[in-house]
């Protein structure tokens, strides 16, 4: 059984690159999998192995400067969810693209999974789902606005060219570990949003907090590993990726006739050549040997 540890931090580390040699050597001698971006603002991350392995990489964050209040997630899979190990160095945790905005400043006000049904039920309050179009497609609040963006970069734009809808409303705002909401309720503030609310823990805590019969949320939650997506107690959903596209697909999906296992899917079926469909077959029959084998193949989960 892997554990799955869902992280993320904002403080300032003055040379990101210098705690990555350590972090990297950390997670790979423990035998952990998965991805850790480090930045300037912080750290973000989701790696999956053992629970000791997963114990000693918590007590190595938190030791690291400004995250000794460092919150995570677990969940646990019987399957592998992750094909390696990377840690890497980028400019942002969670990338907005907006220089001004910081979390460290100011954010929103913090709803707690249980009082999560109570906020977004009154008639003065607006929820905006601040995830990315192929997230939102398989599951989100009941009565949510989808921004329809392709990625979280393209959040703020979207908001000049709509917020005219949202005056005298309250907002309240969510995604799937709160991290982005980090980001999204401090840019709000910024624009002179007064009342601005985020689900605390984002999806995860919902659904791992709040009983299926008492849930608002709808469909089940993407997530960034091989897992695909989650529902209710943070059980394994019934989505698979594309591995032509990498769009999630569920069983209505999978019985579309432009699906071919490994090949395409309904979404990608046009977009791609014949030339490379082949490239995909190959691939795919290459992947079914290996699992014959008892061997894992580097292009499939």
């Amino acid at each position: 059984m892997f554990v799955i540890a869902a992280l993320y931090h904002f403080t300032l580390f003055k040379e990101p690159s210098a705690l990555r040699g350590p972090l990297l050597a950390l997670c790979k001698g423990n035998g952990l999998v998965g991805t850790l971006l480090l930045a300037k603002e912080g750290i973000n991350g989701t790696v999956a192995g053992s629970r000791d392995g997963i114990d000693l990489l918590l007590a190595h964050i938190r030791s690291l400067p400004g995250c000794a209040e460092l919150v995570w997630k677990e969940s646990t899979s019987a399957d592998r969810p992750f094909n390696r190990m990377k840690v890497r160095i980028r400019p942002e945790i969670v990338t907005m693209g907006q220089p001004d905005v910081d979390p460290l400043a100011g954010v929103g006000t913090y709803v707690a999974p249980a009082d999560w049904n109570a906020l977004i039920s009154a008639p003065d309050v607006a929820i905006i789902d601040t995830r990315n179009r192929y997230e939102t497609a398989i599951g989100t609040f009941r009565n949510a606005v989808d921004p329809g963006t392709e990625s979280f970069g393209e959040f703020p734009a979207w908001w000049e060219a709509n917020r005219e809808q949202f005056q005298s409303k309250r907002i309240a705002m969510f995604c799937t570990g709160g991290i982005r909401c980090e980001k999204s309720t401090n840019y709000l503030l910024g624009q002179g949003v007064k009342d601005v609310f985020h689900l605390q823990g984002g999806i995860l805590k919902y659904l791992e907090d709040v009983p299926a019969d008492q849930s608002l949320w709808q469909g089940e939650c993407y997530v960034f590993d091989n897992r695909v997506a989650v529902g209710h107690g943070l059980k394994q959903g019934s989505h698979v990726l594309c591995h032509a596209c990498g769009r999630p697909l569920g069983p209505e999906n999978l019985a579309h006739p432009g699906h071919e296992q490994g090949v395409s899917c309904q979404f990608c079926v046009s977009e791609t050549t014949e030339a490379e469909k082949a490239g995909f077959r190959e691939r795919q029959k290459q992947a079914l040997l290996a699992r014959q084998r008892g061997q894992r193949h580097v292009g499939q989960p």
